[in-house]
């Protein structure tokens, strides 16, 4: 019995899957698993499915498409199939129709187990023996057998897919005792980490090339050992997320992209490692000398490498700007504003006074808050140098705290903190020196580095801009509040979850550090109506899908019922599928709308300190009514532009077909 046993059933397996649309595709594989009982809610089900393909398509080439997601609806591992003959579209990257679906299910607190069942099957999905075997088998039983592993696929070689091109015999020799590690990783860690590992596998294989993989996925992790990283020749990182414990490769020739780049060009990889190998001397390198950093992916413009440092940072200071922001106005919500002056509960907790469970929240809350620049600071610089760039990261935090520079110095001692030690990594160092490099000399030097630069050089100016910056916001009233809901807006909705919208979001969770114990501070007032303008571009597509339902096609329609939850959970990125397929209408009519809301929350002095939640921390909210009223304008609005826009462009449409007619008339004449 294979890892894969009890995935699937007979039930599970549609061999004629009659729709060509991507969410009626879904939609029927998904009510199989319904029928079945492995997934408790359709709808909520789908949703989770649709949030999942926002994220980036899930068609792998080779016509084959993987949707997948964790869902609290799924009670057990499943997999439901679907054999199509005209294909699905699931964007695939060669852009050929996927004929074999595999809808993989997971519950959302799926144990290691389960996972581990995911894993074998997507790396079996990179094998043409397998995939051949599927779309050659004539019964439901016999492909609920192979994918469960219960009997052993026999194709004929010409009834597998030809496999990506390998190199010639020749070309393979000079590549025989190239020995390369990898990992991969994914962001929900199910299915392209391990068929990229697989993919990697067989390439190396093709090669001649020996290689061990690393997969920081779902099912757990096998960590490289330290003597088969030191013995390797170059490493691969195909990653979507960062790559734990990174400095275990410094030294080594590094191929670094994204995760499907090794799903579908890993013997270009390999052949990009070998050449690294050649251009560095291989194992021939000379101990102490120069060492190459990681090599970011191709085409990577140093912007997008900044943002990806940022966001690093902000997305490990979230949580804590969460709980320390939701205990604060719980404290407030308790024992009132004047709970910011009480004493401290050391020693004065009284378990029956409201008044003590207050503060102990409340000062819990502050004391959270007081991680927020050293943790931004510490995982700014871990992304861009990894675990040797912490100390400095975080240190260099503390002491932007203590200055007063605030999150605008996080931001500058973490950039400062990472770039010296990525410099400090690569420096040409005795053998004797090196074993303490890392635990020793890095943080020793660098935190030291940072602090005199934070404390000497850069850290008053900064100090003066944050206080600019708090009196600005905390002053700001009428048509300036308005103008900055507006533009804020404006930002959240051009694109979604793109650099812009990850400005403006950043800029309020940010600015929630200035906030202190003040009740209607400005930056809470931000943080409303960047949240207000991010919930309103879906939530406005998913009103116009009901409103005028003809105007989008079958799927855009499915999609509106996940973007009513992803909407109201602020998930921006609900709106990306109607903007991706009407660009021209959608965006502009989502910033109309998120303008509006962004701009009536701030003319309405409703206020946040959670960073996140939508209607799920409305208690939570200043002018909870208010805010609402703003965030359905905006809904409404957002709704109302796009039905006119796309009514204008179905008006223009049905003219279309009278035009030859008219004109074939005028020739008569």
């Amino acid at each position: 019995m294979s890892d894969t046993s009890g995935l699937t059933t007979p039930a599970l397996v549609d061999l004629h899957l009659a729709p060509t649309d991507k969410g009626e595709a879904l939609r029927s594989l998904a009510q199989r698993l319904v029928a079945e009982g492995r997934v408790t809610d359709l709808d909520g089900f789908l949703a989770d499915v649709a949030a999942r393909e926002a994220q980036a398509p899930t068609g792998m080439g080779d016509g084959i498409g993987i949707p997948h997601c964790r869902s609290a609806h799924v009670t057990r591992p499943s997999l439901a199939f679907g054999r199509s003959t005209r294909g699905v579209d699931f964007d695939a990257p060669d852009g050929r129709p996927a004929d074999l679906v595999f809808m993989i299910a997971a519950p959302a607190g799926a144990d290691d187990t389960h996972l581990q069942i995911l894993a074998a099957l997507a790396r079996r999905l990179m094998d043409p023996a397998f995939t051949g075997a599927l779309r050659d088998a004539g019964s439901p039983g016999a492909v609920a057998a192979l994918i469960n592993g219960e009997e052993v696929p026999a194709v004929a070689p010409e009834a597998a897919p030809a496999p990506s091109p390998a190199p010639a015999p020749e070309a393979a020799a000079p590549h025989g005792e190239l020995r390369l590690v990898a990992v991969t990783s994914c962001p929900t860690g199910i299915a392209h980490t391990y068929m990229a590992a697989k993919a990697l596998e067989l390439a190396a294989a093709r090669a001649g090339a020996r290689i061990e993989v690393e997969t920081q996925g779902s099912a757990g992790t096998t960590v490289l050992a330290p003597e088969v990283i030191a013995a390797a020749d170059a490493v691969i990182l195909a990653h979507d997320v960062e790559v734990r414990d990174r400095a275990r490769f410094a030294g080594k020739p590094t191929v670094d992209v994204g995760v499907k780049a090794a799903v579908n060009r890993a013997d270009d990889l390999i052949a990009q490692a070998a050449g690294l190998v050649a251009e560095y001397g291989g194992g021939t390198r000379p101990t102490g000398a120069p060492v190459p950093g990681p090599r970011t992916p191709a085409g990577e413009h140093w912007a997008q490498r900044l943002r990806k440092y940022l966001m690093t940072g902000v997305s490990y200071m979230i949580p804590f700007v969460a709980a320390g922001g939701l205990l604060i106005a719980l404290a407030f919500a308790v024992g009132g504003y004047e709970i910011a002056s009480a004493p401290s509960v050391l020693g004065h907790f009284d378990w029956t006074s409201s008044h003590s469970w207050a503060a102990m929240l409340f000062q819990t809350g502050k004391a959270s808050f007081g991680f927020l620049v050293p943790i931004l600071s510490g995982y700014i610089a871990w992304a861009i140098a990894d675990r040797a760039a912490l100390a400095a990261g975080i240190a260099g935090g503390a002491v932007s705290v203590a200055v007063g520079a605030g999150f605008l110095g996080g931001i500058v001692s973490g950039l400062a903190a990472g770039f010296l030690v990525l410099w400090m990594i690569r420096w040409n160092v005795p053998r004797a020196v090196r074993g303490i490099m890392p635990v020793v000399v890095i943080p020793l030097v660098s935190v030291a580095v940072v602090g005199f630069l934070m404390f000497v050089v850069v850290g008053s100016p900064i100090a003066s801009a944050m206080n600019g910056l708090t009196d600005w916001l905390n002053g700001l009233s009428g048509s300036n509040a308005v103008l900055l809901g507006a533009l804020l807006g404006a930002m959240m909705a051009f694109d979604m979850g793109g650099p812009l919208n990850k400005v403006a979001y950043t800029f309020a969770a940010g600015a929630l550090t200035t906030a202190g114990t003040t009740p209607d501070a400005g930056s809470l007032k931000v943080m409303a109506a960047v949240m207000a303008a991010g919930m309103t571009p879906p939530l406005g597509m998913a009103l116009a899908t009901v409103v005028r339902r003809k105007l989008f096609t079958a799927e855009e329609r499915e999609n509106g019922k996940a973007a009513w939850v992803l909407g109201a959970s602020f998930i921006t990125e609900g709106a990306i599928p109607f903007a991706a397929a009407d660009p021209l209408r959608v965006i502009p009519a989502s910033i109309v709308g998120s303008m509006t809301a962004g701009g009536l929350v701030m003319a309405f002095g409703s206020t946040l300190r959670a960073p996140h939640g939508g209607i799920w921390v409305l208690p939570l909210i200043g002018s909870p009514v208010l805010y609402l009223l703003a965030v359905v304008a905006g809904t409404v609005l957002t709704a109302a532009v796009v039905v006119l826009l796309k009514g204008m462009r179905k008006g223009v449409a049905a003219e279309v077909p009278e035009s030859p007619v008219a004109e074939k008339g005028l020739a008569g004449v």
